[in-house]
């Protein structure tokens, strides 16, 4: 394998020509690294250290997942970071977070995750604020994660995965139909002004009148 002219930031680095015995290496190697992400796809391979910036609004997205569950008394089993991976497409990720929603019962004895036999993930979040080198909604798409919200610099989107094998933008969650992009974005903004437990308070509030029945977006606290 060659890195080549490969490496584009501090935080990133691309590989070529890597083998799928040299991916799956490396994923042990850096194992016990979380702060790196590692993204494969037919022989290249990215990996990549996210920003502070990054993290954050990975958590705080994770963080409304949670609210929203709980408050809809639906079942959860998040997945986090996990590498997904399939030998047979020769394409692995791992994203931002994600969780079996839909499929969390099939999940929940689990202790490894093999998509040969495991069903992917119902919902992943995919942040990115700085470029990746390697277009991963294909990937998702080849490993059919059926939702993925992705926050780039242009917003907040619902990516949901249609029966042609592409991704098409959403206005409403198929998971969770009673939220927007829109209406995350704005409780995504509070955490300029506010810590995280307040901005999952709020949120929650927001949460329960929207279950209630009120009508438009309940406005955040100041």
């Amino acid at each position: 394998m060659s890195a080549g002219s490969s490496t584009t930031r501090p935080q990133r680095l691309v590989l070529h020509g890597v083998s799928w015995r040299e991916y799956t290496y490396m994923l042990r190697a850096f194992a016990e690294r979380p702060g790196f992400r590692l993204t494969y796809d037919r022989g290249v391979l990215e990996i990549m250290s996210p920003l502070f910036e990054h993290e954050i609004d990975a958590e705080m997205l994770g963080k409304f997942v949670d609210v929203l569950t709980e408050e809809l008394g639906l079942p959860l089993v998040a997945g986090r970071s996990t590498t997904f991976r399939r030998r047979r497409f020769q394409r692995g990720l791992e994203p931002d977070h994600s969780w079996w929603i839909a499929h969390a019962s099939q999940m929940v004895t689990k202790r490894r995750v093999d998509l040969r036999v495991d069903p992917p993930p119902d919902l992943a979040v995919e942040v990115d604020v700085t470029r990746r080198s390697l277009k991963r909604m294909p990937i998702y798409a080849r490993l059919g994660v059926p939702e993925v919200w992705r926050l780039d610099a242009r917003g907040l989107t619902f990516q949901v995965l249609q029966p042609n094998g592409q991704y098409a933008v959403q206005t409403h969650s198929p998971t969770f139909p009673q939220v927007t992009p829109a209406d995350l974005t704005t409780y995504l903004a509070l955490r300029a002004q506010h810590d995280q437990n307040e901005v999952v308070r709020q949120f929650r509030i927001f949460v329960r009148r929207r279950i209630g029945g009120a009508t438009g977006s309940a406005a955040p606290s100041p």
